[in-house]
Formats: C-alpha cells, structure tokens, sequence
C-alpha cells in the first residue's frame, strides 16, 4: 500500500512539473509568434517601400540622400540578423526617414496626386497601424511568459531548464515627447 502511495505522488510530481514546463514553453512559443507577426509587417513593408522609392525618385531627383537612407534602413531590418529589440530600432529609424519621404512629397503636388503614390501610401500608412499592434501583442506575450518566469512555483523550474526573459519592445523617445499646440488668436 505504501508502495502505491509513493508511486502516486511520484506520479502526481512529475505531471505537475510537466505542467509547469509545458506552460513556459507554450508561453515562450507565444512571444516568437507575436514576434514573426511583426516580422511579417515589416516584411511586407520593406517590399512596399521600393516602389514607393521608384514614384518619389521621378519627382524629387534632388532629395538623393533620404532616399538612400530609406534604402540603407529597409536593408538592415530585411538582413533579419539582430534581435527584436535592434529590429525596431532600426525600423523606427526607417519609419522617421519615410516621414521625411512624406514631407518631401507635399512640395510635389503632382506627386501627391499620383494613383500608385496615393495607394502605396495607403497601403504603407496600413502596415504601419498593424506594426503598432503587432508590437502591443508582443509586450502582451512577453509581460505573460515573463510574468511566468518569475511567480512561484514557475520560477524554480524555469530557472532549472534555463528559460530566458524576453525583452519588451520599448517606445522610441521621440514617440514619447507630447506636441506643443498653440492656438492664435482666430483659432487656428
């Protein structure tokens, strides 16, 4: 009989640590895959963005050195070799330069009016709304597997199979600063 009671507990042990650990790695799986949906937003951004390069270049020859900093940051982020943290710094820097891209074009009216100029941007203003999401999704799955990692009695077993913090992906500090709006006197 005693020998049936430690069987059991035994038993009870280790589907209770094969609980716990199925829990971390279902949870670790949750933040790659958020992870790959932002991988797959900046993909599909990085392909938007050389034909959107092509329309701006027939309008604004000049404007040569945003363009290829526009380039040079699709380039980086599509090399895939960083991790999610230097990813979306670089696709911050991307996304200042294609503002700088966008203010170019108010000086190009004809530009502006241009068909595919108009459905890149809506496409690529699209894209970016999903990126911010996506990223929202990522914080949400790494604050769970992290929260996992470090609550009782998860963080002794997660500590013995060598299960790693993820790291959030953080606001750029010029996304932080709040715009100062003045009104003049005729309210505008």
């Amino acid at each position: 009989m005693a020998l049936i009671i430690i069987i059991v507990i035994i038993v009870i042990l280790v589907l209770a640590i094969a609980g716990i650990y199925n829990g971390l790695v279902r949870a670790r799986m949750m933040t790659k895959e958020a992870w790959s949906q932002i991988d797959v937003q900046l993909k599909r951004r990085n392909d938007l963005i050389p034909n959107l390069l092509e329309t701006v270049k027939g309008y604004a020859r000049f404007e040569q050195g945003t363009l290829e900093k526009v380039t040079e940051m699709r380039s980086k982020i599509a090399s895939g070799s960083a991790g999610p943290a230097e990813t979306m710094q670089a696709s911050d820097q991307l996304s200042g330069a294609l503002k700088t891209v966008f203010a170019v074009s108010e000086a190009y009216p004809d530009l502006k009016a241009n068909t595919n100029y108009q459905q890149l941007m809506l496409e690529l203003s699209a894209t970016e709304d999903k990126i911010a999401v996506t990223r929202q999704l990522y914080n949400s799955a790494t604050a769970n597997y992290n929260m996992k990692l470090q609550t009782f009695p998860t963080n002794i077993f997660a500590g013995m199979f060598n299960f790693q913090a993820s790291e959030f992906l953080q606001t750029p500090e010029a996304e932080k600063v709040v715009p100062n709006v003045k009104f003049d006197e005729n309210g505008l």
